[in-house]
């Protein structure tokens, strides 16, 4: 099972992202924020976006939003933007 073990700003909306399995990406939060729910209006506001972090795995906001490590992980991998560390292989 895949988890989340690191995040970091890359400044806007951008986290670097890397994974249990030494995979990283740079997830773009910004389409996510655009929606405008409940759940991600907070997100709005650059210091509440800087309130990330991993729990369990998963990378969550004090607002109870939570993403799967998983479904970072395969969002990335479809739109061609995780890097494989073959140090980590």
């Amino acid at each position: 099972m895949i988890k989340l073990i690191a995040a970091k700003s890359m400044g806007g909306r951008l986290l670097e992202l890397r994974f249990s399995d030494g995979a990283t990406g740079v997830y773009d939060f910004g389409p996510i924020v655009d929606t405008v729910t409940a759940m991600t209006d907070p997100l709005r506001d650059p210091d509440f976006f800087g309130r990330y972090y991993i729990e369990l795995g998963a990378l969550a906001w004090p607002n109870g939003l939570d993403f799967s490590a998983g479904s970072l992980y395969r969002r990335l991998q479809d739109e061609g933007k995780l890097k494989r560390d073959v140090r980590a292989a």
